[in-house]
């Protein structure tokens, strides 16, 4: 181990002093003979292990962890992690103060294996009291390109794209569903790797850079859910886009019995898009092949297997400013042009019911009644002495996020707008008064909703991402999303 790492070792005399720790970590790296570097805050152990050959791991081989105790280091987490197979590099996040960060990624020879660790090792206890969080953890590779002219072909924001940026693959635009001839005003730009896009987001900074004299918007495009092949190959479920607004569910569901009459169960549509059930799935994987890149009343659409949803993970983004768990309305929402679709590079998922199969509640908190019986004591309570997870709202999770920091409850302003097709919408601003004096006076979400129970609970949730991004409260998902930025 080089000097910056005995360097970074002794700066952990909080806990233990530094001829323990570097004595702790000498012994593990002798105990498995792989090599340990630090270097731009973090350190990593392996990568490749010993007597590796051949290129990295796969795509999929990572894992994110979070909520590790900050002096809590490599001797006791490489352990913990090698229980679900061989690891070919870990990688803890570190301060300069010598603690980590709370977080590290850990990346297995196989998929097989870091899957299983998400299995056996989230929320395990790894001290009494302390649970970690493990998720799996991929590369974003995609951004979000917004404020494009309507008018322009793939092939032209292709052209541009590369010529502004490098490492461009692909670029992904999709008709205006008033409009097949027109794109909706934005595109998602594929990159050769994580790095690229970073570089190119850098370049492309919101404000600064204009393409066919245009101001663009430049995000990071939310990264596509992984679904297990397992739970894939019992999908019978098939996902439709790119659909006129005027074809009717009767219109699809002829068109797809057509190959096998009968096949079709039933079909739900959404504006332009469209969810095919299937009686059985080898009926739906034959339509499929069949029916991807056919027209229907004019438009040719793109047919894919639809991706189930996962309701717990879901559950658990609610803190990043994503969808609520109990609203459907953000979910329609979401794919209509007049939003800020930045979730628009993924499929569309199904609903919370597959099958006939209802997915799992959330382990958070228990979803259920229970029957009061007469004579059942009853106790008066204050919500403020419940657990944050017994809230399923975030409108609640914020009022008391405020009142356990001993704040004024937080100040709801609420604006509206018109959309191009006359509907109203709505954002709320939110004022938190004992930061208002701070660098950051307000909080206000960069979407727009339809229903003032949405617009609330939508700007609740970009309140509680931000205040945890100036806290240091990281959720598991959360710091995932900000650090693999």
């Amino acid at each position: 181990m080089n000097e910056e790492n005995i360097d970074g070792t002794n700066g952990c005399s909080k806990v233990r002093t530094g001829t323990q720790n570097e004595a702790a970590l000498l012994a593990l790296m002798e105990k498995t003979g792989y090599n340990m570097v630090q270097e731009n805050g973090q350190r990593k152990f392996g990568g490749p292990p010993p007597g590796w050959e051949g290129p990295p791991p796969p795509r999929g081989c990572e894992v994110f962890v979070g909520k590790i105790p900050r002096d809590m280091y490599e001797d006791e987490l490489v352990p913990v992690f090698e229980r679900a197979g061989k690891i070919y590099e870990f990688r803890l996040m570190m301060e300069f103060s010598g603690e980590n960060r709370g977080y590290a990624f850990v990346m297995y020879t196989t998929k097989e294996e870091a899957q299983l660790a998400i299995r056996i090792l989230n929320n395990y206890e790894i001290r009494p009291g302390k649970f970690i969080g493990v998720c799996v953890s991929l590369d974003n590779c995609r951004l979000f390109i917004g404020a494009i002219p309507k008018e322009k072909k793939k092939e032209e924001i292709l052209d541009e794209m590369k010529k502004v940026t490098e490492g461009v693959v692909d670029v992904i635009v999709y008709p205006s569903a008033t409009d097949k001839t027109k794109n909706r005003g934005f595109a998602f730009v594929e990159y050769e790797s994580h790095r690229a896009a970073a570089m190119a987001r850098r370049k492309l900074i919101p404000g600064t850079f204009q393409l066919w004299g245009h101001t663009i918007q430049v995000d990071w495009a939310d990264p596509e859910k992984e679904v297990d092949e397992e739970t894939m190959q019992r999908v019978k479920v098939l996902y439709v886009r790119n659909l006129m607004i005027s074809t009717t569910e009767e219109t699809i569901k002829a068109e797809f019995n057509k190959f096998k009459p009968g096949a079709v169960e039933r079909v739900k549509k959404l504006r332009d898009y469209a969810f095919v059930h299937f009686f059985n799935r080898e009926d739906a994987v034959a339509a499929m092949s069949v029916m991807n890149g056919k027209g229907i009343d004019g438009a040719s659409i793109e047919v894919t297997l639809a991706k189930p949803v996962n309701k717990e993970n879901t559950w658990r983004q609610q803190l990043n400013g994503q969808i609520s768990p109990n609203s459907e309305n953000l979910i329609v929402f979401a794919n209509k042009e007049e939003s800020h679709p930045k979730t628009l590079g993924k499929l569309p998922t199904l609903p919370a019911r597959l099958n006939g199969q209802h997915s799992p509640s959330p382990p958070e908190v228990e979803r259920c009644t229970y029957p009061f019986y007469p004579g059942i004591k009853l106790t008066p309570i204050s919500m403020y002495s419940l657990k944050s997870n017994h809230f399923n709202s975030a409108v609640m999770h914020l009022d008391y996020y405020c009142n356990k920091n001993n704040w004024a409850p937080p100040e709801y302003y609420l604006y509206s707008t018109t959309s191009q097709d006359g509907k109203v919408l709505l954002v709320y601003k939110i004022v938190i008064p004992a930061i208002a004096n701070g660098s950051q006076s307000y909080f206000m979400p960069d979407k727009l909703c339809t229903t003032l129970e949405d617009a609330k609970e939508l700007a609740a949730q970009f309140t509680l991402l931000h205040l945890d991004r100036e806290h240091n409260l990281f959720s598991l998902d959360l710091c995932r999303r900000i650090w693999r930025k």
